[in-house]
């Protein structure tokens, strides 16, 4: 009898230590087990579709393409037994919408960072405010930034934290192996910031009126490398939607990325000093360049893009204040323009130096477009620039199968290339631009563009000089290392 009490009492004992210790591992601020919303890492873009959808097919990097990066996460089919999630609402996060979030976000950031393929999820269902912040590392490999539910912006500048850098809001530093992903909304709130005064649209005849100006990017990656973005809708930033600066390896995915057509600055994907970038099968409508390629960039791949209403894809602007600029070997396939006031376009400052090479454009539709090709060495933001006799130098680059209409207000093939240093080696083949409606009204226009055409091209374009230009001159300073 004393031997079957004691024996009752020792496993009461046992149950109640267990009972016990759950309750303060679930008290504290993650758990082991696996979650139902947390999204996978995609090792390439695949043919299953998420929200939004894409009329385009989804396109996956090319054979030959540049390396966009190496899968950094070779075993991510394998379930870890050290996965650990990080809910911000253990943290303290209220995601009401009111409430500032931001300290728990911080504090679930430290400990997901801490492990190995920890996981900060922003759960469905709620909308988390959160201040401007710089999430950094570096931190262990295969950290996730889950986004669920909302995260939302401050309300215009009058609710900005007057401590907190009004140049950007969402900050990624000195990361690797870090993925931003979810099936959630990243909110910006930018309709007060695009009415400051100095936008150029509250002025009389589009110039800007005295005041505060500054305005943040939504989302900036900087410094990081093998990064993976993909799922989110991003939308309405107060300027720049995302960023990527000094970045290697980036794989984006799937985004939906939106703002209205006469929100000022608003460029959906911006990448600059950085390489290996590759972006598949995503959505962007804005008030600027859906895709932006600054100075410094190489090896950028875009693929299965719907773009518009929006100013197009645009490299550059490149050589302002006289600066070097080098972009190389960029591709845009298999992707739609529409309602646009550019197409496919490359901008430059007089006075820059460097070199602008290797840039493919492959099966392009457009659809209301103007501008749809257009090469711009007079790239100017006002009327009083000077004229100056260096440029960036415009070689090796292709046209191909880009069809579809254009809006007859503009010529829809526009070569403005340096008097002192040429347009060399531009190729043109099947390219088919029809009026969207009523006649043209303006042929195509070149100046000091040399290139070939291996197929006729609609509107004809005979301004197009063939060969090569008969005085070069040096351009051993204009090559980038």
């Amino acid at each position: 009898m004393d031997l079957t009490v004691r024996v009752c009492s020792t496993l009461w004992i046992i149950v109640t230590l267990l009972n016990h210790n759950f309750g303060n591992v679930e008290g504290r601020y993650h758990h082991h087990s696996k979650q139902r919303r947390v999204s996978s890492v995609p090792t390439a873009p695949s043919d299953s579709s998420t929200e939004p959808e894409n009329p385009n097919p989804s396109v996956p990097p090319p054979a030959d393409s540049p390396t966009v990066p190496s899968d950094p996460y070779p075993n991510d089919n394998q379930t870890s037994s050290s996965d650990c999630v990080f809910d911000v609402r253990s943290f303290g996060a209220v995601g009401d919408g009111c409430a500032d979030d931001t300290p728990a976000f911080r504090a679930a950031w430290k400990a997901a960072c801490a492990v190995e393929s920890g996981i900060l999820l922003a759960p469905e269902d709620y909308i988390f405010k959160i201040t401007s912040t710089i999430f950094s590392g570096p931190c262990k490999p295969g950290l996730v930034f889950q986004v669920d539910g909302t995260l939302m912006a401050p309300d215009g500048p009058n609710s900005w934290p007057e401590k907190d850098s009004r140049n950007q809001w969402l900050v990624f530093y000195r990361l690797d192996q870090m993925t931003l992903n979810g099936t959630g909304t990243i909110e910006g709130n930018g309709d007060k910031w695009w009415d400051l005064p100095c936008k150029p649209h509250r002025g009389p005849n589009g110039k800007t009126l005295s005041g505060p100006c500054g305005s943040p990017a939504m989302i900036r990656f900087f410094m990081s490398s093998n990064l993976k973005v993909n799922g989110l809708k991003i939308q309405n930033s107060p300027q720049f939607h995302m960023k990527f600066d000094g970045c290697q390896g980036v794989l984006i995915d799937k985004l939906y990325i939106s703002s209205p057509k006469l929100s000022p600055n608003t460029d959906g994907i911006h990448v600059e000093n950085s390489k290996d970038v590759g972006i598949y099968n995503s959505m962007i409508s804005n008030g600027d360049d859906c895709i932006s390629v600054g100075p410094g960039s190489s090896n950028v791949d875009i693929a299965g893009l719907t773009c518009g209403p929006s100013h197009g894809i645009s490299i550059g602007s490149l050589g302002v204040h006289n600066s070097q600029a080098c972009v190389s070997n960029l591709t845009v396939r298999d992707s739609i323009i529409r309602e646009s006031d550019n197409g496919l376009r490359i901008k430059t400052w007089q006075g820059g130096m460097g070199s602008v090479t290797g840039l493919r454009f492959d099966s392009i539709q457009m659809e209301n477009v103007g501008n749809c090709i257009i090469i711009d060495q007079y790239y100017c933001l006002s009327k009083e620039c000077l004229n100056q006799s260096s440029a960036v130098h415009v070689n090796d680059v292709s046209y191909s199968n880009i069809k579809g209409t254009y809006d007859v207000r503009t010529a829809p093939i526009h070569f403005a290339c340096s008097d002192s240093v040429a347009c060399t080696n531009i190729t043109l083949s099947e390219v088919e631009l029809l009026p969207f409606e009523g006649a043209l009204l303006d042929d195509p226009f070149c100046w000091n563009a040399y290139g070939t055409q291996e197929t006729l091209t609609i509107p004809p374009i005979n301004c197009l000089r063939e060969g090569d230009p008969e005085t070069v001159g040096d351009l051993s300073e204009y090559q980038c290392s």
